[in-house]
């Protein structure tokens, strides 16, 4: 398992029984014990695969633990539907689920970054029983909403999501594959070296411009040609999250989803302070629906947490679950 070689890690593709067919590492300790070993499902967000967890899931391993990190529905070697209603939460969380069915795991820690971290809370909801412990990163959790809000009014009451209005139109993705070295330029910059492209419009000029993006990189020169070959496969999937919230919405209200986490569920929240996406009032709200939540600030970190505080991220983790697993039968990491 070596972060730099993506095809050290232990790669299987599995049709699961919702009718998709999932591209996944499944990577198994030293002495697996399915009855004592804990298995960790990490679900990635956007724009990323599995290789986005390249330096977590070694560690994890290590430690004892089985380690799932599927692409997500619409990327790398997964399936990737064109209708945007395939995307929508419930349809992701019951992949995850019969992705566990398929590995015979029966519960699991789930840890999600981005839009990932929104799946992953989702799936504590909508699979409350197969849910060991949570881990979220970079969004903070936010309840079912009760009364359906357009794209285009959440970016006026959070300018800072404006993007989100041009990946919901359909014509954002020719855009972004258009340019997407520029917009992968854009998107893993340090902190330090951000442009603001969040508000509404602004990323597509930015885009347009003739100037190039240049400035430092989180990503290695091979890290970045890994995903690019991967995402120039097309951009549609990855999108086609953005353009599921009217569908989210409709199952949620259609299944009476609760607000409130399972209330002995112990979750985590790790966050970066100079991540734009995270503000200090989401994280208290999310308090509120959350009985056992930890939050961890990791100080001038931002959006990419497993890549700036690797080995931060990796330990605040591990050793967190040692602490709730310390005392559980199915053994300890």
């Amino acid at each position: 398992m070596n972060p730099h070689l993506p095809h050290s890690f232990n790669h299987r593709t599995e049709p699961l029984k919702t009718g998709r067919t999932y591209h996944f590492v499944d990577q198994l300790p030293d002495g697996y014990d399915s009855k004592r070993s804990p298995s960790i499902l990490c679900v990635h967000g956007f724009p990323d695969l599995w290789y986005g967890w390249r330096y977590q899931i070694g560690p994890w391993v290590r430690k004892g633990a089985r380690v799932i990190v599927p692409d997500m529905l619409g990327y790398g070697g997964s399936d990737k539907p064109k209708d945007p209603s395939e995307y929508s939460t419930k349809k992701l969380c019951d992949d995850l689920a019969a992705l566990l069915d398929t590995l015979g795991i029966k519960k699991a820690v789930v840890i999600g970054h981005d839009w990932g971290a929104f799946t992953a809370a989702r799936f504590a909801l909508w699979h409350p029983n197969r849910t060991l412990a949570l881990v979220v990163m970079s969004v903070p959790y936010t309840p079912p909403s009760r009364t359906y809000i357009p794209i285009e009014e959440v970016a006026k009451r959070a300018p800072n999501l404006g993007y989100q209005v041009f990946f919901s139109e359909k014509r954002s993705t020719k855009v972004l594959e258009a340019h997407l070295d520029k917009f992968f330029n854009l998107l893993f910059r340090p902190p330090a070296d951000q442009v603001n492209y969040t508000l509404n419009g602004s990323l597509e000029n930015i885009l347009a411009a003739d100037e190039k993006s240049h400035g430092q990189s989180l990503l290695t020169n091979e890290e970045r040609a890994f995903y690019l070959q991967k995402f120039r496969e097309g951009m549609e999937g990855p999108l086609n999250y953005y353009r599921t919230s009217k569908h989210r919405y409709d199952e949620e209200l259609a299944a009476d989803l609760p607000s409130n986490l399972r209330a002995d569920l112990p979750v985590l929240f790790i966050w970066g302070t100079a991540d734009a996406t995270t503000t200090p009032f989401l994280i208290e709200k999310s308090h509120k629906f959350i009985s056992r939540l930890q939050d961890v600030a990791l100080e001038g970190k931002g959006h990419w947490v497993m890549i700036e505080a690797r080995d931060e991220v990796t330990e605040i983790i591990a050793n967190w679950l040692q602490g709730l697993t310390s005392s559980h039968p199915q053994g300890k990491l």
